[in-house]
């Protein structure tokens, strides 16, 4: 069992948001019903070999027709805010024209729910979903495909309005672009790494064009956000060729969005090291001051660090690698060949993530430094462990408590040294379809059984519920008693 290594007790001012988080293609199912559209995600994950054991998102966990329960469990749980993304092909069907009155329907309706247990609505536009008509006409290596995302937020701000409580664009760019047109290991499968630069930018124009399309719709102080999975990486030793390769990685796992979207300009860096592969010409005038809009607070993802040194990596065989991310022949680490990942020393999760809270630490205030009165909050963090119901009806899951435990004190940490953190998300809220891993891994504070629907609190959640409860962070042993 993983041990805390930090103590309890630490409390939380009392605006401190609480909440927890899920995508909809790994929870709602219904992927024939209600007018939806195929995604990316329903293509790859049919395609055999792309998801383990054959799994895809056609079920899920059949939230589309279980939200009065689900909503149910939120508010017994205690969640002030629940983060949900909105499926673009349940919205546009083909990612573009008159809007599915069903599908607009469902998140009303989620909404509504929500707003009457007294939890905030946060909305994810895009969480990686995008529909199957737009990737065949080249994705998000087709420009067009940012127009076509502006139209669907605008579509999405008129419906459900000023009852969101924040709005974000996208989730995790780095993984839509890098992982899904890099190495190919998310959808929709690409490699090719001059297509997954262009990705990024055209990514990163989304964002831009949609934070202001939904600023237009509903008023010039809507909250709106990005999410970002900031990667933590190290250099193996202080040997200046090992800094390199760390500042090198920090270029095409940070800094190409986080340039743009905050400072409004990319690192020259990022050129001059991707300058073989691509003369983004695909940056066009006028780009970079639409993709440089103001954020009411910028989403932080984290679960772990990474190590690296000058070197040449092993080709990738499909399994998890050192860098926190399934291999591929193909590296997702565009311009950065002679950078090799090492492995981090445990203790590790199912995912094979180890487990270093002072790296949230250290990402916090990293950007508090870099970036002051930018307010920021947790929008992801959680851990998967191979979780069973066991004779008593529970699920003692007691390593994913010592991990939140830990998390959220290094949280707590940050904010003591000035850092401002208005809100911890943890992931997930339940069990589901986990991307490439299929139903393998469970990151949930809810169980579920996937044949039966049934679901189960886990301690953690119960210890998250008590957390929530008191604002005060519990002992790790308290969870299986509570």
């Amino acid at each position: 069992m993983i041990s805390t290594t930090r103590p309890s007790g630490r409390p939380f001012p009392a605006d401190f948001l609480w909440g927890s988080a899920t995508a909809s293609y790994q929870v709602e199912g219904a992927a024939q019903e209600g007018g939806r559209g195929p995604s990316i995600w329903d293509t790859f994950s049919r395609t055999p070999g792309k998801v383990l054991n054959g799994d895809t998102g056609d079920v899920a966990v059949d939230h589309y027709h279980r939200l009065e329960q689900d909503v149910a469990i939120m508010a017994d749980l205690g969640l002030e805010a629940y983060r949900f993304s909105v499926a673009w092909p349940r919205i546009q069907p083909t990612g573009t024209g008159e809007p599915n009155a069903e599908g607009l329907a469902f998140y009303a309706e989620l909404v509504d729910r929500l707003v009457a247990a007294g939890i905030k609505p946060v909305v994810t536009l895009y969480h990686w979903d995008l529909p199957q008509a737009l990737e065949d006409a080249g994705g998000w290596t087709n420009r067009r495909t940012a127009y076509h995302f502006e139209e669907y937020a605008r579509i999405v701000a008129r419906a459900l309005g000023d009852k969101v409580h924040l709005w974000t664009t996208l989730n995790e760019p780095w993984c839509s672009s890098f992982l899904g047109y890099g190495s190919g290991v998310h959808a929709p499968g690409v490699q090719d790494a001059a297509a997954a630069l262009a990705a990024v930018h055209h990514l990163n124009l989304a964002h831009g064009l949609a934070a202001r399309a939904v600023r237009e719709e509903l008023g010039a102080g809507t909250p709106v956000s990005v999410t970002l999975n900031l990667h933590v990486t190290r250099a193996a030793t202080d040997a200046p060729e090992d800094v390199d390769a760390k500042d090198q990685i920090d270029m095409i796992a940070n800094e190409v969005f986080v340039g743009p979207m905050l400072r409004g300009a990319y690192p020259e860096r990022v050129f001059a090291d991707t300058a073989s592969i691509s003369d983004w010409s695909f940056v066009q005038d006028g780009d970079l001051e639409i993709i440089h809009q103001p954020l009411t607070v910028l989403g932080v993802n984290y679960y772990s660090t990474g190590r690296v040194r000058r070197g040449t990596p092993p080709k990738g065989d499909g399994t998890p690698g050192p860098d926190g991310h399934r291999s591929s022949e193909v590296s997702a680490w565009v311009g950065a060949d002679r950078v090799e990942w090492l492995p981090q020393p445990g203790p590790h999760t199912a995912m094979g993530w180890n487990i270093e809270p002072q790296g949230l630490v250290d990402l916090l205030l990293e950007l508090h430094e870099r970036f002051p009165g930018l307010p920021l909050a947790v929008t992801e963090n959680g851990a998967a462990f191979y979780d069973t119901v066991t004779e008593d009806g529970r699920v003692h899951d007691a390593d994913r408590v010592a991990y939140l435990h830990d998390h959220i004190d290094a949280v707590g940490e940050a904010m003591d040294k000035g850092v401002d953190v208005g809100g911890y998300f943890v992931w997930s809220l339940f069990d589901n379809f986990e991307w490439a891993y299929g139903y393998d891994r469970r990151f949930g504070v809810v169980h579920v059984d996937y044949d039966t629907q049934v679901r189960t609190v886990k301690d953690s959640g119960r210890w998250y519920r008590e957390l929530v409860r008191t604002r005060v962070i519990p002992t790790q042993e308290s969870a299986a008693t509570l």
